[in-house]
């Protein structure tokens, strides 16, 4: 097997992607500092600033996005005096009138989260993942992330009506209904936009390490092996080791020297599994072991 490069970088996204040419990369997957967070860390970027300070390191993720790929920006509000910052949504706006299409947004359900509870509101259990694309026309592979079909399959597609055989127009005048009957003798079906994931912590010194699952479903779900993968927020190297797993080529850029040595270090290591364990399977596969 052909092996992958990962490429960790130390710096500031602003500045080390101006190194990379245009069109390059076929996914950006990131989550940024969100405003008013780590501020030991990032400086803790203001809610009334934080588009002004996206703004520029979004104009280099377009240029070094291809016309064909994907931006998944993992972000979310925060509450300020009392009620919700409008920031992510001033972000989206100004986006889109930088060049940038906002196709679709994916809701992480953080399945484990912890309950909470403030005077006038609860604890969050999910976050956006917004989609953005420089053109209309993206690459997308949706089988590749196809889910079994459930038990709902076993009862509603057992007593078939008339018109869960046809492709009908709602009842409640929504539009179309489905053929259910497409769905008979699947063993898989297409996902929501909803992800239930569970949230992991991998480096408690880290604040905001998000799971595994998350970049690998959006890595499946838009590139195809050795295509280029980018994480100019990187933090503990969650992106980059994923992309290694599954065969991408991958860059990850974290301007913390703490964050940068920790990503080294975890890709290195992922690195060097994957050999042990391609060798070991070349040696049983030798030995007739298979």
């Amino acid at each position: 097997m052909k092996p992958v490069e990962t490429q960790i970088k130390h710096g500031d996204c602003l500045e080390i992607l101006k190194d990379y040419p245009d069109n390059f990369f076929d996914l950006i997957v990131t989550s940024p500092p969100y405003a008013d967070s780590r501020e030991n860390t990032y400086g803790g970027v203001k809610p009334d600033q934080y588009v002004e300070w996206f703004l520029p390191r979004s104009e280099q993720f377009l240029r070094v996005l291809k016309p064909s790929g994907t931006f998944i920006l993992n972000i979310k509000e925060r509450v300020v005096n009392g009620e919700r910052s409008t920031y992510v949504i001033e972000l989206i706006l100004e986006l889109r009138k930088q060049g940038w299409f906002w196709t679709e947004e994916f809701i992480w359900h953080k399945k484990n989260c912890y309950p909470g509870k403030w005077p006038n509101r609860f604890r969050d259990a999910w976050e956006r993942c917004l989609q953005f694309n420089k053109t209309r026309k993206f690459q997308m592979y949706q089988e590749a992330v196809m889910v079994p079909m459930g038990d709902w399959a076993k009862t509603r597609l057992k007593n078939l009506s008339d018109t869960d055989k046809i492709r009908d127009t709602s009842d409640v005048g929504s539009g179309f209904g489905k053929n259910v009957s497409n769905w008979l003798n699947r063993k898989k079906a297409y996902p929501t936009n909803v992800l239930h994931l569970a949230t992991e912590c991998f480096n408690r010194n880290h604040s905001a390490v998000f799971p595994e699952a998350l970049p690998a479903w959006f890595i499946k779900l838009f590139t195809r092996e050795y295509d280029w993968v980018l994480d100019p927020f990187l933090g503990s190297g969650t992106t980059c080791k994923v992309a290694q797993t599954i065969n991408r080529n991958s860059v990850g850029i974290d301007i913390l020297p703490e964050n940068y040595e920790l990503a080294q270090k975890r890709t290195i290591t992922t690195q060097y599994k994957m050999l042990e364990e391609e060798a070991e399977y070349e040696t049983d596969f030798t030995a007739g072991n298979h």
